[in-house]
């Protein structure tokens, strides 16, 4: 935890694919304008890159993966959570509690890509 009753959190934001990198910068940076506008904090960013959704959504079979460390007052999440609903690049997004920022990506698989690797 850090001072001023702000919690340390990791956030998973999932961008549409089919943007080209500058419009991918723009909307990671509302992203983070957004988190720091509300007296965050941002820690870590770490770029997953482009991958395959573990199942469809929208219409959507592919996004780009970032996970952000960062630390903001408790009260302002369902704020950003508003923000982020109304957010039209972002396919999906989750934000935890965490004890610590990693400083190494973390590999994650899909569930698809998990399965493949159980029938191996």
């Amino acid at each position: 935890m850090t001072k001023d009753n702000s919690q340390l959190y990791e956030g998973m934001y999932i961008l549409n694919a089919t943007l080209s990198e500058e419009s991918r910068k723009k909307a990671l940076d509302k992203i983070t304008h957004g988190i720091e506008e509300k007296q965050g904090q941002i820690h870590k960013i770490h770029d997953h890159g482009r991958q395959k959704l573990a199942y469809q959504i929208d219409g959507k079979r592919e996004g780009y993966y970032y996970l952000l460390y960062f630390s903001a007052p408790a009260a302002i999440v369902s704020d950003l959570w508003q923000e982020y609903h109304l957010h039209e690049d972002l396919i999906r997004f989750m934000t935890l509690k965490t004890e610590k920022v990693e400083e190494e990506k973390k590999e994650f698989f899909t569930s698809a890509e998990s399965s493949k690797g159980a029938r191996k």
